[in-house]
């Protein structure tokens, strides 16, 4: 276990989680985030996404967190594991509403110098809150289809239910 992808809804700890496996294996840390991500909240183009990424995962060793698709056949091509955090719905909401408040209150750089802001967290399109209620069901019925997918035959998965579940699973690392 060298090269791990760690995907989950929004929230539900994904960045976390793959620090405490940074730090536990000793390996480098990369959130898709920082590439995706320019300044003012600014997507890069997905060919410059793609070519960050590629460039980032050239390594041996390193545990990536995020769940973009544009980059899901890179990343996962070139892991030899995935975890999947796979949380209750009260879970990751409570999660995502504690997280998004916070970094609203504290102004909490999220990557690049964006922020997240009362207008864009809770009343906009754009908002992560609404991000996460779309996405929780599709990542339920996606994830186990794409883990049985031939491209992805190689790769060890670890499906993590709960919180208690992925903390009893890292002090397992140690």
């Amino acid at each position: 276990m060298q090269r791990i992808s760690v995907v989950g809804t929004s929230g539900s700890g994904k960045t976390t989680l793959a620090r405490q496996i940074s730090q536990c294996l000793a390996i480098p840390h990369l959130e898709l985030d920082y590439l995706h991500w320019e300044p003012n909240w600014v997507e890069v183009p997905d060919e410059v996404f793609r070519n960050r990424v590629s460039q980032a995962l050239s390594g041996n060793s390193w545990v990536v967190d995020g769940n973009y698709s544009i980059v899901r056949d890179i990343v996962w091509a070139r892991a030899d594991t995935v975890i999947w955090l796979d949380y209750s719905w009260p879970v990751v909401m409570s999660r995502i509403l504690w997280r998004t408040f916070s970094r609203v209150v504290t102004q909490q750089e999220v990557c690049n110098g964006n922020r997240e802001t009362w207008q864009k967290s809770f009343f906009s399109s754009d908002s992560i809150l609404l991000w996460a209620l779309q996405t929780y069901s599709k990542n339920r019925r996606r994830y186990p289809l794409l883990f049985q997918a031939a491209e992805y035959a190689h790769l060890k998965i670890v499906q993590l239910r709960s919180p208690t579940a992925a903390q009893s699973w890292l002090s397992s690392l140690h």
